[in-house]
This record gives C-alpha cells, structure tokens and sequence, in this order.
C-alpha cells in the first residue's frame, strides 16, 4: 500500500496577478454554503438566518456582511442565498447547518465554484469588456450583486467596495474564467 495522502485543494489555490494598483487574487479558504428556505416556512428560516448572523437576509439582488466581516450573505433568488466565510476545514455546510438549527436547506458549494477578487482602478474597466451587467456605480451599488456571462461562462459579480468586485463562476472552468478576467485587465493596463 502506498503512504500517499489526498489533499483537496481550490482550483485557483494561490492565484494572484498584480497590473499596477490592481489586483486580481483567489481569495484563500473561502467556503461557500447555500441556504434554500423551505417552502411554507420561510419566515421561519428568515428569522434563523438573523438569529445565526445578525443581519437579515438580504434583499434579492444584493448581499450584506456581519459586522466582524467575516460572513457574507448573497440573496439570489426568493428562496436561495449563499454564505461565504473562510473556512479552511472541509465542514462549512456543518458548521452553517448547525447554525440554522434546521430551519433551511443547506448545502455545500465550495467545490462547485471558483472565486476571484478583483480590486483597483482597472477593475470595473476590465469587468465592463467581458460582462454584461451595467456596472456603474448609479446603476451598482456596493453590495449589488448579479448573475451573468463572461466571455460564455456564467457567473456572479458581486460588488463589495468602491473598486473591489467578488466574481464566481464554475469550478470546471476555472483556469479559462481566470485567464479571460486576466486578459481582460491586460487590456485596459
């Protein structure tokens, strides 16, 4: 038998590129569980998700962040939201479930997507050639998020300060989604 050791690791684990004051980095050991409210006890679930993070669950289209920012909550449907939180353990939908105390749906997504932040002057100019959602400020706000395609993958944009942006997409396409939001900034460098 051979002593060999499997390590799970993020398909972006420490990627980091830097154009001038703009970065583009895989955030390290975020974990990311999605909430599913159950239908009929919703206001059940809602009132669990403010009891377990202290903030309520966000409106549809946006997110918002405990007050240790640590934790996010994303809303992206009436009944869906995502937590994201470090986590360096391969227990985030434990650790959220035992939060809620069952009163929603929880399921792990961590392996399922791929994240990058993307911060600096260049970051909504990059963003703007390879998606389609309007990323002025009047129209994105700080917390908006959104579902779209870049460069024919789908993704999430979320925006979380003035010139710093959380993108999401597929993990199986990781590297191809990393490198279209890396030649993009190559561009507007």
């Amino acid at each position: 038998m051979s002593d060999f050791i499997l390590t799970s690791e993020p398909p972006l684990a420490g990627f980091d590129r830097r154009f001038g004051d703009t970065v583009l980095k895989a955030p390290k050991d975020l974990a990311i569980v999605s909430i599913a409210l159950p239908l009929g006890d919703e206001t059940k679930a809602e009132k669990a998700i403010k009891t377990a993070f202290d903030i309520a669950l966000p409106a549809m289209g946006t997110s918002d962040v405990t007050s240790d920012k640590s934790t996010t909550l994303m809303r992206l449907a009436n009944d869906q939201a995502f937590v994201l939180f470090a986590c360096p353990t391969p227990d985030a939908e434990r650790q959220i479930a035992a939060k809620l105390k069952g009163a929603a749906y929880t399921t792990d997504q961590t392996d399922a997507w791929c994240a990058l932040e993307l911060s600096g002057p260049l970051a909504r100019p990059a963003l703007e050639r390879i998606c389609m959602v309007d990323l002025h400020p009047d129209s994105f706000a700080i917390n908006a998020i959104a579902r779209t395609v870049m460069e024919h993958m789908g993704a999430i944009v979320a925006r979380t300060d003035a010139d710093t942006y959380l993108l999401l997409s597929a993990s199986s396409s990781a590297k191809s989604f990393a490198h279209a939001v890396e030649l993009s900034l190559e561009n507007v460098s």
